[in-house]
Formats: structure tokens, sequence, C-alpha cells
């Protein structure tokens, strides 16, 4: 894919999550997707954004910054929604670094502050 393809993918991947669509994320993600210091594979990815989307339904995202290079794409996000266990507004940052190939994110490295917002309140 070329530059202005992958930016065109990524916009449609980030449509897909913003419709807490499942099955068309995991449409972007290799089966055997690889993740820094997650569990690998699409299976897991997918159940740990189910497990975002119960407990932030009105999740959203938006792009702030993108660069693309050869098949990498980097990406900075902000997403805001209500957790709803809370009922508290919350807004993450997210730095993601994608590895795209034959159309599907073949490895993905970053950060994103999920796992908190998931956890019980101490």
């Amino acid at each position: 894919m070329d530059p202005d393809d992958l930016r065109a993918w990524f916009a449609d991947y980030l449509e897909a999550l913003n419709r807490h669509d499942l099955a068309a994320i995991r449409a972007f993600a290799a089966p055997d997707v690889r993740r820094a210091h997650l569990p690998a594979g699409s299976d897991a990815w997918i159940a740990e954004l189910d497990e975002l989307f119960h407990a932030v339904p009105d999740l959203q995202w938006k792009r702030i910054s993108l660069i693309v290079e050869d098949d990498r794409i980097a990406a900075h996000l902000r997403a805001h929604g209500t957790h709803r266990p809370s009922g508290r507004r919350v807004n993450l940052a997210e730095f993601g670094m994608y590895r795209v190939t034959g159309g599907q994110i073949a490895e993905y490295a970053g950060t994103a502050d999920t796992a908190a917002l998931l956890a019980p309140p101490a």
C-alpha cells in the first residue's frame, strides 16, 4: 500500500472502532497479530476491545496525528467516553505503532491507558 492508501486504511479502521463493530475491526487485524507486551492474536485483541466497549459504551477515538512510512503507521489518538461502572467521564491517550501487511495489522506496539480504566476501583 502506498502512504495515501495506508492513511485511508487507517481512517476506515478508526471508523470501525468508533462504531464498536467488532467484526469489522477483526478484519483489520491478522489472525496472528503480534502485540508488544500483550497476548497475541486477533481473538485476544477483540476480547479486550469488547470489554472496553462494555465499560465505556460511548467511547470514541479521534486522530491527533498520523505518520506513515513504508508499511508502518505511527498514530497519536485521543479517546473519550463515559465509564459505565462509575459514571465518570474519561479521556484516554494512545500512541500506537502499526505494521500493516496485506491490509491487516501484523504488529502493534503502543501505549494506551485502558488497563487502569478497566481495573476495579482501589
